[in-house]
């Protein structure tokens, strides 16, 4: 980095805003699944929303790229510079505040650099409930969250991060800022210009802070991890369950047997709930406001009928809070063990929840008659037709022949998710991983849109350059889709 730019950015932010010491940038430079290795300018760690406006506005001018970092959890390489070296991060994790509490009016402002663990612990001091809940909460900062449009495992009662917000306050590629930070629930005054940044993966805007919704403090849970025959069981319960709780379903995970085999392997105090081994499992919740609310026994007679009808093969309900926690850690550590376990290939795919079932066995035996060097791991979100749709290496299988069939399966796999009207990407972007595939499945028409929105807002392509949409390496701008997309 040239002298001047140095002396431009620490004048703008500050001495210890800056860094450039190779340990110091180091952590900023790779992926969180070490799919990419980048090199950058500088990181730049800016602590209010008029720094990065300014920042954004020298970068501008100079046509520096910027690429905004949060927690680095995601899982498409959204947060990582390229390898050019020319690029700058921009590390939000100095804007941490939760400026503000209102808890008639169940909303708080949060700052993109709060983790999410801290937002749901500030709603929970006022006696409210903030529902994104995923693995990496406790790393996970809010801006990621919100430019991610970030799912997690209450999607089924609460929505996507998209459907948590209520204002935003966003820093343009110019500098200009967006200050909507409004906590109105109705406002129909022209277009709803906000929900463009989100999901948007920091190439429209960089997000500096959120309005977001709050919900009673949920004050009685009943969670049990449940055998069922097969993928249709488990749609079957999950649509019983609904009913006969009035909706109050907050997360239903679906689990292979072989997520067991894994978890208990690889993670300590990680146990079978059951005492017999079954094909797939079930981690529901049943969660209410309501302090006393009989939710095991509405819990326990569902599932008993289920039983009774064959849909359910055996069950057990948490009978305290560490028996919940146990189910609970067993599910979010599957990521874990499977990367313990040795090398996988990771698909993040959602269909219509009727259409799972047929998914499940159709892409499962492809799986089995194309790689046998392969073992499917498939789990996830079944309440909002999410699916991990993962292989792990085989034990005994060659690593490098395995990861070598990643494009072959890729393309077998979301061509069948597109056969069945799904997505290819469901909860964690598009980021650099998956700009072909957008490519290839979004419709025409979509996708000149997308672009037309990036060119308006954008239009030296500084911010995220590379990420959703694909860019020139050599003009900075918009280029073309890659042939046979």
């Amino acid at each position: 980095m040239s002298s001047d730019v140095r002396t431009a950015l620490t004048a703008l932010l500050g001495e210890d805003a800056v860094l450039t010491a190779a340990a110091d940038v180091e952590p900023f430079l790779t992926d969180h699944r070490r799919l990419y290795r980048g090199s950058a300018l500088a990181v730049v760690q800016p602590r209010s929303v008029e720094q990065v406006s300014k920042l954004l506005a020298f970068c501008n001018e100079r046509r520096i790229p910027v690429v905004p970092h949060g927690g680095n959890t995601g899982y498409v390489g959204g947060a990582t510079p390229d390898e050019s070296g020319t690029q700058l991060v921009l590390s939000m994790r100095r804007m941490n505040r939760i400026r503000s509490v209102d808890p008639l009016n169940y909303s708080l402002i949060a700052e993109a650099g709060c983790i999410l663990a801290d937002v749901q612990r500030a709603a929970d001091a006022v006696e409210r409930f903030f529902p994104l809940s995923l693995g990496a909460e406790g790393s996970c900062q809010i801006g990621g969250n919100l430019s991610t449009n970030a799912g997690g495992v209450n999607v089924l009662r609460y929505g996507m991060m998209r459907d948590l917000v209520l204002g935003l306050e966003v820093v343009l590629a110019d500098g200009r800022v967006l200050s909507s930070l409004t906590s109105l629930r109705k406002d129909n005054t022209g277009y709803d210009v906000k929900s463009l940044f989100l999901g948007a993966e920091g190439t429209l805007g960089v997000i500096t802070a959120a309005s977001l919704k709050l919900f009673p403090k949920i004050r009685a849970t009943a969670t049990a991890f449940v055998a069922v025959a097969d993928v249709q069981s488990a749609v079957d319960l999950l649509s019983a369950l609904r009913e006969a709780s009035g909706d109050r379903v907050s997360s239903f995970e679906l689990v292979p047997r072989i997520a067991i085999e894994l978890t208990t392997r690889h993670i300590p105090g990680v146990t079978d709930p059951l005492d017999d081994p079954y094909e797939w499992y079930v981690l529901c919740e049943l969660s209410s406001a309501r302090a006393g609310e009989p939710l095991d026994a509405l819990l326990q007679e569902t599932l008993a009928d289920a039983l009774e009808r064959g849909i359910v093969l055996d069950a057990v309900i948490a009978q305290s809070e560490r028996d919940r926690a146990a189910f609970w850690r067993l599910r979010e550590h599957i990521p874990e063990a499977q990367r313990i376990d040795g090398a996988s290939l990771k698909h993040d795919i959602s269909v219509p929840v009727a259409s799972l079932p047929k998914f499940v066995a159709r892409a499962a035996e492809w799986v089995k008659d194309n790689v046998p060097e392969g073992r499917l791991v498939a789990y996830g979100h079944v309440g909002d037709g999410n699916l991990h749709f993962n292989l792990n290496q085989a034990p005994g299988a060659d690593r490098e022949a395995f990861l070598a069939r990643e494009p072959h399966v890729k393309r077998a796999v979301h061509d069948l998710v597109h056969e069945f009207g799904g997505s290819f990407s469901a909860e964690h972007g598009i980021g650099r991983l998956k700009v072909g595939e957008l490519e290839r499945y979004a419709p025409a028409v979509e996708l000149e849109l997308m672009r037309a929105i990036k060119r308006a807002l954008d239009p030296n392509g500084i911010l995220n350059p590379g990420k959703v949409l694909r860019m020139s390496s050599a003009s900075g701008t918009l280029a073309p889709p890659a042939s046979g997309a």
